[in-house]
């Protein structure tokens, strides 16, 4: 398979690798991860998602039967751990597969919880010219550029073991684990989750390429290594970048409000659907000498009225909602405008 394939696999510190762990962690980077780390040492891979049967024996993943559950899964996996004829079991908390260059996603805590002593297992992946990994790319897909590349480095760093300390909950040992492999790697240990880079694939796949690239220029998350200085203001710190992306999820939905107000509500309620049902519902007072930092969002006037700066909605917000470019004379006008905007968003945000 290597010869066909191309895969070359180097492996550091081999002396390390403990054959009385049970539980290999190792960093995701592409679909044949579990597939060269099992050509150095024996180990299984349970199936997570995919149809069982041939095509799932054939990638080399354990089927485990009908698992309906996230702790039918736990005792599935224990249940196999406990009988030592098994083989070690590798496992991959972040779920996604990444480029490995940047930085590591948010591990998952359930496999930490099969057992109290588990290996780091680093790895890093070169390949000339072709990225290594593609987001939303099929395994079949990247199978073909295997074939295509020369060849494919792999290389895989064995670490200590690590135990669980005393009383440590499932988040902080994983946690723990994170940041020891993020520094072997020399990358950053991020929040983000598998749900997060779906849900950005997601956006991809429904935005146009010319609004995405518009769009782009002033996203956070589309500039990781940047560093976010406003005015002299000092770089933020990655929990006010964490908020800073989920407020600009609410504005997305909420273009009329400004990034002041959703980035104090945020703070409090650390929720994008919490924060944009109490702008809707007026929980969150709307205050007019809110500033935005963020050029090409700010808003009109200072000193404009709440409902003056929502009635004049940027052009560039979606067509399915209504913009005022005047502010209506009557009282009536002005309630029937509000209330018109208000269903449209309502709409909008359940969509």
């Amino acid at each position: 398979m290597c010869s066909v394939l191309g895969l070359f696999v180097r492996q550091s510190d081999p002396h390390l690798r403990d054959a009385s762990v049970r539980v290999y962690i190792a960093n995701h980077v592409t679909h044949f991860d579990h597939s060269v780390i099992n050509l150095l040492t024996s180990c299984n891979t349970p199936a997570l998602n995919g149809t069982p049967g041939f095509i799932c024996w054939s990638r080399g993943f354990m089927e485990l039967g009908a698992v309906g559950s996230r702790a039918e899964l736990i005792d599935s996996l224990k249940v196999y751990s406990s009988h030592g004829g098994n083989p070690p079991l590798l496992l991959f908390p972040e779920e996604a597969a990444t480029n490995g260059r940047v930085g590591l996603l948010r591990f998952s805590s359930w496999p930490f919880s099969i057992l109290d002593m588990i290996q780091p297992v680093a790895l890093q992946v070169q390949r000339p010219l072709i990225a290594v990994s593609v987001a939303d790319s099929s395994w079949i897909t990247e199978l073909l550029w295997t074939f295509f590349i020369p060849f494919t480095v792999y290389q895989v760093r064995w670490m200590p073991p690590v135990f669980r300390q005393a009383d440590e909950p499932n988040e902080e040992f994983a946690l723990r684990v994170q940041e020891l492999l993020a520094m072997e790697l020399g990358v950053v240990s991020t929040r983000l989750t598998a749900a997060d880079k779906a849900e950005h694939m997601k956006r991809l796949r429904h935005t146009p390429p010319h609004l995405f690239a518009s769009a782009s220029s002033q996203s956070l998350v589309a500039r990781p290594r940047a560093s976010p200085s406003v005015a002299g203001v000092a770089p933020l710190a990655p929990e006010d970048v964490r908020i800073m992306e989920m407020a600009q999820r609410v504005k997305e939905v909420l273009p009329h409000v400004t990034l002041g107000t959703i980035r104090r509500d945020l703070a409090q309620t650390n929720c994008v659907d919490t924060t944009i049902a109490n702008l809707l519902e007026g929980q969150v007072p709307l205050l007019p000498e809110d500033k935005d930092p963020e050029p090409g969002l700010l808003a009109p006037s200072t000193s404009q009225t709440p409902a003056a700066s929502s009635s004049q909605c940027p052009a560039a917000s979606s067509s399915s909602k209504p913009s005022v470019k005047l502010f209506a004379k009557s009282p009536v006008e002005r309630h029937l405008s509000l209330q018109e905007r208000k269903h449209v968003l309502y709409a909008y945000a359940r969509r």
